[in-house]
């Protein structure tokens, strides 16, 4: 047995065992990759732990860990409060002003995950204070930041643009920016109506006694360091580029250092078992990538006689891929794939290109992803199972639908 195919094999028993077996599938994950890596694709053990995602780790533990702080000091309950009031209480506009948010903030230049990071916790704590549903508050958060995601002055768009240059294809970079934006404003419409976005229309509240409870009328001096704490965190990373995780464990440990004994229990709310389920799944997709894999389907793909069924499925490995792994990863990858298919002169390059950003990134909503790992992890203990489960059946139905609908609206009407 080749070793491409004993890693396809091993992908497929990693999913049926978490599915038939009450065990974390990132345990599963981490047993595969060593069994798979080891035995059949001949990796030391060391390259298999390099496949572990550790920027993902130290990023959820510190945004877990200082949220849990800001949860239990009444922070969150005081921003939500004050959100509220500033919107009249109209509930059905909280979404749509976390989408508004995501998406400028990454369109102004800010990476995806860091957008998320931020906007996530707080976005979740209004969807328990004002019975929103939690899966529709995560979703418009990740929708809206892949929205923005690929304006030119961005990371995604300035390195896809980059990207497409070295592959000797012309850019167009408002055409891919205005794409990606218009499709996940789409989605992220199917998402609030599916998921009782119906109900919050016409709903207004005063400040409900769920969120009022734990926060006063105004900041005492814990509630103020974590504002200032919180900001800090926007801040470094957004204007400055630091590292979100490293920073968000340096502003929890010193707010702890202020008040340690109203702390305590805060680091039993890191998402553990997210995280173990995140780095199982995603360092057995280290394993898939080395045993050539993927980038055998992409060749083979690439080398079909018909463009537009190669441009389908090269949108497809796109969505696929990208659920477990680094969307600028793929991209970079699948792009020069799609070369020869382009050289054919059937296909119409800057569709082809969107299509192909799309279809890489809308699946950032997968839990293995860090936007869809950041939902999860910011979810209530008591919701976190039904928000993984709940969040894995939209990311599949994401990369069934979401690759054939990018390349249905934006190549196939240039090809005819």
């Amino acid at each position: 047995m080749s070793p491409q195919t004993a890693a396809i094999l091993g992908l497929m028993a990693m999913f049926v065992m978490a599915t038939a077996w009450p065990v974390n599938m990132g345990a599963v994950g981490f047993a595969m990759a060593f069994l798979v890596g080891t035995l059949a694709v001949g990796m030391p053990a060391p390259a298999i732990i390099a496949g572990f995602p550790a920027d993902l780790f130290v990023t959820l533990v510190g945004i877990t860990y200082l949220f849990a702080i800001a949860q239990r000091n009444g922070t969150i309950g005081w921003l939500v409060q004050r959100a509220v009031r500033a919107v009249g209480g109209r509930i059905a506009a909280i979404p749509w002003i976390m989408f508004a948010t995501a998406a400028a903030l990454t369109a102004m230049g800010a990476v995806s995950p860091a957008a998320c990071a931020i906007l996530a916790p707080i976005a979740l704590q209004f969807a328990r204070g004002y019975g929103i549903s939690p899966l529709l508050m995560g979703l418009l958060v990740i929708h809206g930041a892949q929205g923005g995601g690929f304006s030119p002055i961005s990371v995604y768009g300035g390195i896809t643009n980059q990207i497409v240059a070295r592959s000797g294809l012309p850019a167009q970079e408002m055409v891919l920016f205005l794409a990606c934006l218009g499709f996940n404003l789409l989605v992220a419409l199917g998402a609030f109506l599916a998921f009782g976005g119906r109900d919050l229309i016409g709903r207004r509240h005063a400040v409900p006694a769920a969120t009022a409870e734990g926060s006063a009328a105004g900041l005492d001096l814990q509630q103020a360091a974590t504002l200032g704490g919180l900001a800090a965190l926007a801040v470094g990373g957004l204007a400055f580029g630091l590292d979100i995780g490293l920073l968000a464990v340096t502003i929890a440990v010193a707010l702890t250092l202020l008040a340690p004994a109203a702390q305590k229990g805060a680091a039993e709310a890191i998402g553990w078992s997210t995280i173990l389920l995140v780095g199982g799944v995603i360092t057995y997709v280290g394993v898939l990538q080395a045993s050539g894999a993927i980038d055998g389907i992409g060749r083979g793909v690439s080398g079909l006689g018909a463009p537009l069924l190669a441009a389908l499925l090269l949108c497809y490995i796109g969505g696929v891929v990208s659920a477990f792994a680094s969307s600028l990863g793929v991209l970079g990858a699948v792009i020069p794939l799609a070369v020869p298919v382009l050289q054919q002169g059937q296909v119409g390059t800057a569709g082809m290109i969107a299509a192909l950003a799309i279809a890489s990134t809308v699946v950032d909503v997968s839990p293995f992803s860090t936007n869809g790992a950041l939902v999860v992890a910011n979810a209530a203990p008591e919701e976190r199972e039904t928000v993984y489960r709940r969040l894995l059946a939209y990311s599949i139905l994401v990369v069934l639908a979401g690759p054939p609908l990018a390349w249905l609206i934006l190549i196939v009407p240039g090809w005819l």
